[in-house]
């Protein structure tokens, strides 16, 4: 997969990219990150990329045509475009899911007051958002998107079987982890994780990933995968 992002302030997101397992896999190769610094695509003199908005009204708004021509002029015709914003449909397991199976993705960062609509309405007519708040600008929520797509790309983590049984994948939350030692502070490793059954195991893991999103999401078992030996112990903690 390849992942353009189209920004004002490539170092930014450069540094971050730059860390941890999606330093690893970027420089493995295992998919790649292309930033664009809108910028450069400025006709202007002084390749400034905002102006007053017209109509009135407080801070500034990115010209359409930077943002227009870095798009065009790094297109492949095979991305799927998406400008990160507020007022887009907010990002899920589901979405990232879907953006981890596309070839290529081309996000726009915003900043200041937002974007001219018409380079939205030429380039972008996708948007996503992160979260029901506002940031100063669109890189790090394009960070995230680029974090939580690359990790269910082939290769990318150390197992595959990390991203299948976690958070929001298998519609519940996870369940808790465990590490040595096994006693701390007075607090121990829950003894079923310690027998080797690995059915007890598993069954203990699904019940403590029911349970806790029983107790903070309950909103997400609407829609979760249930058995009836769940519904049964969902039942069981109602009761």
């Amino acid at each position: 997969m390849k992942i353009k992002v189209l920004t004002i302030f490539p170092e930014m997101l450069k540094a971050a990219l730059s860390e941890s397992i999606v330093g690893r896999a970027l420089e493995a190769g295992r998919f790649e990150v292309e930033l664009i610094d809108i910028r450069a695509y400025s006709e202007n003199k002084h390749k400034n990329t905002d102006d007053y908005p017209f109509g009135g009204g407080a801070g500034m708004v990115m010209l359409p045509q930077p943002i227009v021509d870095a798009c065009e002029k790094n297109a492949s015709g095979r991305e799927r475009r998406i400008y990160l914003s507020p007022r887009g449909r907010t990002l899920t397991q589901r979405i990232v899911e879907e953006l981890a199976r596309e070839e290529e993705l081309m996000l726009l960062c915003g900043r200041y007051e937002g974007v001219d609509e018409r380079a939205l309405e030429l380039c972008f007519p996708e948007e996503l958002s992160i979260g029901d708040y506002v940031l100063t600008g669109g890189e790090l929520a394009a960070l995230v998107v680029i974090d939580a797509v690359a990790r269910l790309l082939p290769g990318v983590l150390g197992s595959n079987d990390s991203a299948e049984d976690e958070s929001f994948t298998t519609g519940l939350l996870e369940y808790p982890q465990y590490t040595r030692p096994r006693e701390f502070r007075g607090r121990e490793v829950p003894e079923v994780l310690l027998n080797g059954n690995h059915a007890l195991i598993a069954r203990w893991r699904r019940e403590q990933a029911l349970k806790l999103t029983h107790r903070k999401r309950p909103d997400l078992l609407k829609g979760a995968p249930l058995d009836k030996k769940d519904r049964a112990f969902l039942d069981s903690l109602e009761s």
